[in-house]
């Protein structure tokens, strides 16, 4: 069974976190799903858009943190890099429907859709800086954008995490509900009955102004995650990570 899954639902494309036994929890393997489904979704006239989701009870616990330490992404041909890439790229309609914890890249993915659909439980944390990283996904810039600098600033200092009516006064969430998906899927139903080429040219204007600045911090926020994954302080802070894990 995949642990992505991709499903055609009329002019809907619908890729879901499939491995609720470790929260979703991304894989080598599920970045190169995700970008996979991300760009065939991009080169498919017949996808009017794409909805994220999860199986299970949360959207994801960020990167496995066996399945990172054995397959760091330090090079740009890396899968994490390549869904990365198709994030910022993908030229359709996107939205999200996350419930649970968004953990890390779970958080920070979001601030590439176009519309995000909560339930109440969701709760959104990036602990990068904990772990002995950098932000990554874009968020360094994009964060502080939507929030101001100082609120981004002690979110990612602390890795604090907050909850769907925080996410939705900060904007990072446009509604909250108890089932996000059906509400993701109107949505996604509604954009689809719009001319196709139309909804492209708007969300190609709305993301213009930020596309090469988002670009090139990702580039930068990429190469100093990878320096920092291969430093004593964050292999450190990675065996501490396992270890509470293990008596938890």
């Amino acid at each position: 069974m995949s642990e992505i899954t991709s499903r055609r639902e009329g002019d809907i494309q619908v890729l879901t976190f499939n491995r609720p036994a470790k929260m979703n929890a991304l894989t080598r393997e599920m970045y190169s799903g995700l970008a996979s489904g991300l760009n065939e979704a991009a080169g498919d006239f017949g996808v009017r858009a794409v909805v994220i989701t999860s199986e299970g009870d949360h959207f994801t616990a960020g990167n496995d943190i066996a399945d990172f330490l054995a397959n760091p992404p330090t090079g740009e041909d890396s899968d994490v890099a390549r869904f990365l890439g198709s994030l910022l790229e993908f030229p359709k309609p996107l939205i999200a429907a996350v419930k649970g914890n968004a953990v890390g890249v779970g958080t920070t993915m979001l601030l590439h859709c176009d519309v995000v659909i909560a339930s109440p439980s969701a709760k959104f944390s990036m602990p990068f800086a904990s772990l002995g990283l950098v932000p990554e996904a874009g968020s360094s810039y994009l964060f502080p954008l939507l929030v101001g600098y100082q609120r981004a600033a002690r979110i990612f200092f602390t890795g604090e995490s907050f909850d769907a009516e925080s996410a939705q006064e900060m904007g990072l969430v446009a509604s909250i509900v108890a089932d996000p998906l059906r509400e993701a899927m109107e949505l996604a139903n509604q954009i689809a009955k719009n001319p196709p080429q139309a909804m492209i040219n708007t969300k190609a204007l709305l993301k213009a102004s930020k596309h090469d600045s988002v670009a090139a911090v990702m580039k930068a926020e990429f190469e100093l995650f990878s320096l920092a994954l291969q430093s004593e302080e964050a292999m450190e802070a990675f065996m501490n990570f396992m270890a509470k894990k293990g008596k938890s």
